[in-house]
């Protein structure tokens, strides 16, 4: 008789949406006076499990349009030490029916019972016992209408909790998107800016199963632009070489013709244009399908012409068909300048794929000056961009990874490099090969 109350007062709290923990009824009442509260938007902190770009079910309302019981979502927020913390839905929204929601972190689960009435509903509370990400699993069980809950919010309290959770706090600056596509990380090689560098030469590998979609593994940043390969789609892989404007936009089409980029010429099948949104200039592509594992050249040919203006050239090395391929040439105007400021990066540019670490190592960095003197570089220094510098997201590092320089960014890893710090690696003597008359 026992047994038969206790199932039937279970089933009474969850029709009131009081979650049910492991079959088993709990008292989930709100934190009074914790030591810490965040209220995290989904927005940007959660990501579907289908990675679908430009999906309806992620938006700047946090989860929404879900329909499909195979989808499901993972909220991650970062912590400095062990902790207990309750989680609270702040407002969902139910257009029909009933639903029933399980969240989980570490295997631990609890389940919730959603009706179409908008109020706040505790979840329960998790002992998380190390420092690091967590990851909040939220998966639809089971609903007798066409949709699951909207869910905009969590509330994230502690009573034992009292430092800093890293997460992206609001759409400020547009950070929901630069927060969700994760923290971009570079590499500012050392080079004196008094050398008159005409050539610069790099090598990249991107480990087997590091090439993510939406990655951008840029080998040859310089003051003007920038030069490296691109993971676009399932199906296609891009070899890009970019040169900004000097007449600061975002829209190529305000450009005036004095200060536009002048293609000078292109290899076969290389396409080439304008771009925009993050500065504008001049693009050029060629769509090759590069492998992980494989290491790829790079060489960039900067020289300053007569007319204030700068001539950049790039070249790429392909391993399987070995031979240097012309990608294009950008004449810059209002410009007189050696190639400057040396730099690496890697990015991911699909919010949908920020979720997922991608990785690259940089093996063999030199210069060519003007009087045909090759010299190695061998220092780095490793930073981040804001969505790292805010600290919003702390999946960023770089360094050296044996004989190489690395860098390594999204899928809420631990260990983190600390920004602006300095790497040297060994020389390794291994001085590039080239031929330059033989070029394309």
């Amino acid at each position: 008789m026992k047994n038969l109350f206790y199932v039937s007062l279970a089933s009474l709290l969850m029709s009131f949406g009081y979650p049910i923990n492991n079959e088993k009824s709990t008292t989930n009442d709100p934190i009074e006076n914790p030591k810490t509260s965040i209220s995290m938007p989904l927005a940007g902190n959660a990501y579907s499990s289908k990675h679908v770009e430009e999906s309806n079910t992620i938006t700047d309302n946090g989860i929404e349009n879900w329909t499909d019981s195979g989808e499901f979502f993972t909220a991650y927020f970062k912590i400095d030490k062990a902790g207990t913390f309750q989680i609270t839905v702040e407002e969902s929204v139910l257009v029909d029916g009933k639903s029933e929601i399980e969240f989980s972190i570490n295997n631990e689960s609890k389940k919730v019972k959603f009706d179409t009435s908008k109020k706040a509903v505790t979840i329960g509370s998790w002992k998380i016992n190390k420092e690091g990400y967590v990851a909040l699993k939220i998966k639809g069980i089971s609903k007798t209408g066409k949709q699951f809950p909207s869910i905009n919010r969590l509330s994230i309290s502690s009573t034992d909790y009292d430092r800093k959770i890293a997460y992206v706090p609001n759409n400020e600056g547009n950070f929901y998107h630069w927060g969700r596509r994760g923290p971009s990380v570079h590499l500012n090689y050392q080079v004196p800016e008094t050398t008159n560098a005409e050539w610069y030469y790099n090598e990249i590998t991107v480990p087997v199963n590091e090439d993510k979609i939406g990655s951008y593994f840029m080998a040859n940043g310089f003051g003007e632009g920038y030069f490296g390969i691109q993971v676009n789609s399932a199906t296609e892989r891009r070899v890009l070489f970019s040169v900004w404007s000097p007449f600061t936009t975002d829209d190529p089409a305000s450009i005036p013709e004095t200060h536009k980029i002048k293609m000078l010429k292109k290899g076969e099948n290389v396409h080439t244009g304008e771009f925009g949104n993050e500065g504008s200039g001049g693009q050029s592509y060629l769509k090759y399908n590069w492998k992980a594992g494989n290491t790829y050249k790079f060489l960039l040919h900067g020289i300053p012409q007569n007319n204030n203006s700068t001539n950049y050239t790039a070249y790429f090395y392909a391993p399987e068909l070995k031979k240097w391929l012309l990608i294009a040439s950008f004449n810059r105007p209002e410009t007189h300048t050696y190639l400057k400021r040396f730099h690496s990066f890697l990015e991911n540019f699909i919010p949908e794929q920020g979720d997922l670490s991608r990785k690259v190592l940089f093996n063999n960095q030199w210069i060519c000056d003007d009087k045909g003197v090759w010299t190695e570089i061998n220092s780095a220094r490793f930073t981040t961009d804001n969505t790292g510098a805010k600290e919003y997201r702390m999946d960023y590092a770089g360094g050296l990874d044996k004989d190489s320089f690395y860098l390594k960014n999204g899928g809420f890893f631990n260990n983190n490099t600390k920004p602006k710090t300095i790497f040297t690696r060994p020389l390794n003597n291994k001085k590039p090969e080239i031929n330059f008359k033989n070029l394309p």
